[in-house]
């Protein structure tokens, strides 16, 4: 049953020859700037993660819970989004968001213990989760459809100057304030946008009865931390510290993932489905999602190792890891723009193929090229050779994804994305950390909270190196890649 219940407090869509109302500039302003943030909280972790683990004297396998429960926090709630945007209307949508987000940081501010670090954190993800979809579909209700390209733009440099200027606002801030004072300076530009959003934020969705199926939120949560877990326990092992076999949880989450996906495919015949697997039916989604989760998984490993190198091989104080790691990400954001009107010129190919092979270059200098001895230059060269790479591989290929749906599976296949690419995330920092760890223990070092320049750099070596065999499978799918000629007929 989905009947549509009328309230008085909803703004309608405007014409599409309407102009923005200054009510409805002020609110996208708002939205912008709270995706801003979030954005910038989700990627400050990685400059501050060594600093916090010799704060709190525990090893980069545990540390790595911090950035690996903030994306399996997202790849769950991400698909309950669209169940949540339909129940509840756009401003107390922005609330709760919010509010998430505004209590995580005051549990992660005030925690003692990594534990309770991890639980603000996990808070934090929740409210993150829920505001990107919650921006898009208030550009795409309130925006006149003449405007949107110049409003998507804005929202184009939000996202990739919000991740670019993350590490270096983290190496400042570490610098100068212990660990805590990462979430205390971001608390009150927080709770600001809170308040302003709670009279300001328009409502402009209509309220449906939907329902949420619970099976699938708790199948997918087991499965995904299930296999992460069971990824992260292989550094551990490697040290004689696993607390469990790591084949143990990876086998009890692939075996949840199945059950996950015979639930999926029960519930759409009802179009009751969390995730709609109907899109992996199209060959070019399959084949685009899984070059774009394979991607993901370098660029989150990288994310968290780089640092851990920078901090104890080159012995770079937090600014300068996070002044290194800012001209990839913005020449990243700034390349954006210019990659989507290559793909509308040439298709994803010629795009895909030159950045699938800059992947595989980055990572192999990254593999072979670092040690003791080497320079910060070097680690600039690669990072921003391996950022530019990643911008031409993401745009074409979530382009690409998309546009072989059908008109009907849009939202179940952006979810999937959203939801993969978090998992994907997870999986890589699970996994590099993991490597990571068993280089630093196959040296021998005594004190794997504080390694050796030469233990650091072993872990590094052997987890790029996974990397670069990484880039290698991507390469091979990029020569798959097409732009779809036209939409496909549904899938059935």
């Amino acid at each position: 049953m989905t009947d549509t219940i009328a309230r008085s407090d909803v703004e309608p869509a405007p014409a599409s020859t309407a102009s923005l109302t200054v009510r409805n500039r002020t609110a996208l302003g708002l939205l912008l700037a709270a995706v801003f943030v979030v954005f910038l909280n989700e990627t400050m972790m990685g400059v501050a993660l060594p600093r916090i683990q010799e704060a709190l004297h525990i090893d980069a396998t545990k540390g790595q819970w911090l950035t690996t429960a903030f994306a399996l926090t997202m790849a769950v709630v991400i698909p309950i989004t669209g169940w949540l945007m339909q129940r509840l209307n756009t401003r107390p949508v922005f609330v709760v968001a919010m509010s998430s987000f505004v209590v995580g940081t005051v549990v992660a501010a005030l925690s003692p213990v990594f534990e309770a670090l991890v639980v603000g954190r996990v808070i934090q993800a929740i409210g993150t989760a829920i505001m990107m979809p919650l921006m898009m579909t208030t550009v795409m209700t309130i925006v006149p459809e003449e405007e949107r390209g110049r409003v998507m733009g804005r929202v184009s440099i939000v996202m990739s100057v919000a991740p670019a200027v993350g590490p270096i606002v983290s190496g400042a801030l570490i610098q100068v304030l212990p660990w805590q004072g990462l979430f205390w300076v971001m608390l009150p530009i927080a709770v600001t946008m809170l308040i302003i959003g709670a009279r300001r934020v328009p409502n402009v969705s209509e309220i449906r009865k939907v329902p949420l199926d619970m099976s699938s939120v708790i199948l997918a949560a087991l499965a995904f931390s299930a296999l992460v877990f069971g990824l992260s326990q292989i550094g551990a092992a490697a040290a004689g510290e696993a607390a469990v076999q790591p084949w143990i949880p990876i086998v009890v989450g692939l075996v949840t993932l199945g059950f996950f996906g015979w639930r999926q495919i029960v519930l759409q015949r009802t179009d009751s489905a969390l995730l709609d697997l109907r899109t992996f039916l199209s060959r070019d989604f399959a084949v685009s999602v899984t070059m774009m989760a394979a991607a993901m998984v370098s660029l989150f490993g990288a994310f968290i190792v780089l640092p851990q190198f920078a901090r104890y091989t080159l012995g770079l104080e937090p600014l300068w890891v996070g002044a290194i790691l800012l001209p990839g990400g913005l020449l990243m954001g700034l390349a954006g723009p210019t990659v989507g009107r290559l793909y509308d010129r040439f298709g994803p190919r010629p795009l895909v193929i030159p950045g699938s092979i800059g992947l595989a270059v980055s990572l192999w200098t990254l593999a072979i090229g670092l040690g003791e001895g080497s320079s910060w230059v070097v680690l600039l060269g690669a990072h921003i050779v391996l950022m530019l790479s990643l911008a031409f591989l993401f745009t074409p290929a979530f382009s690409s994804s998309l546009g072989s749906l059908p008109p009907q599976l849009y939202s179940h296949g952006s979810a999937t994305i959203a939801t993969l690419q978090q998992v994907a995330g997870a999986a890589g920092t699970a996994i590099f950390v993991a490597l990571y760890a068993t280089g630093v223990a196959a040296t021998g070092d005594a004190n794997p909270d504080l390694p050796s320049p030469a233990a650091a750099a072993e872990g590094s070596h052997l987890a790029f190196l996974a990397g670069g065999i990484l880039s290698l499978a991507v390469i091979a799918l990029a020569l798959f890649v097409r732009k779809p000629a036209v939409t496909e007929p549904p899938l059935h």
